[in-house]
């Protein structure tokens, strides 16, 4: 859950109970971190742990008082919540040959797996990043990604999946799977990350 839906979700989970607000950070799915600011008018506090839980009350002036929460009461006590939430997004990555936009073999049947996962989930969303290893200008780099996640888009349109729910990014040879010095021929940085959520 992106730290936006956990934020907004934590503040419907207490809010009602009591007068005055409460919020409760939940965990990210992928286990990344995340926090939340909690403010009032005399002060505010950080949630950075999940399950951390401030609440500011109407009747009390001061900043939000801050305990843990327990995460199975929290769960049991708002299933219907957590029931709305959406699955967790999925990663699939592709490879390239070196210097251009031809996908590796087995690459194919990744994308077919992440196509076929995206129309799997009701208004499925499709992100595809790509990058490059540390051959070459960065500025070209960052082109060659660009194509690179352009070439998939185009193969994920062959297969009917709707432009609209499609996004391209191109890192170039920023964020690396496999950290190299420059001018490093390196096969798992040439590739396009395709998220699917």
């Amino acid at each position: 859950m992106r730290l936006l839906g956990a934020a907004g979700m934590a503040c419907l989970l207490a809010a009602c109970s009591t007068p005055g607000t409460r919020v409760i950070l939940l965990p990210q799915a992928d286990g990344r971190p995340s926090a939340v600011v909690v403010r009032t008018d005399d002060g505010e506090e950080t949630l950075s742990v999940p399950f951390q839980r401030a609440t500011a009350s109407v009747r009390a002036r001061g900043a939000p008082t801050v305990d843990k929460a327990d995460p199975e009461q929290v769960r049991a006590g708002n299933r219907f919540l957590f029931d709305l939430l959406p699955p967790a997004p999925q990663e699939f990555v592709v490879y390239f040959d070196r210097g251009g936009l031809a996908l590796t073999p087995a690459s194919r049947k990744a994308m077919n797996e992440a196509i076929a996962a995206a129309r799997l989930r009701n208004g499925g969303e499709i992100v595809l990043t790509g990058h490059t290893d540390t051959v070459g200008s960065a500025s070209r780099n960052d082109e060659l990604s660009r194509q690179r996640a352009l070439q998939v888009r185009q193969l994920v349109l062959d297969q009917v999946f709707p432009l609209s729910r499609i996004e391209v990014v191109g890192r170039g040879e920023r964020d690396l799977a496999v950290k190299t010095p420059d001018e490093v021929d390196e096969s798992r940085n040439r590739r396009v990350t395709i998220e699917v959520r």
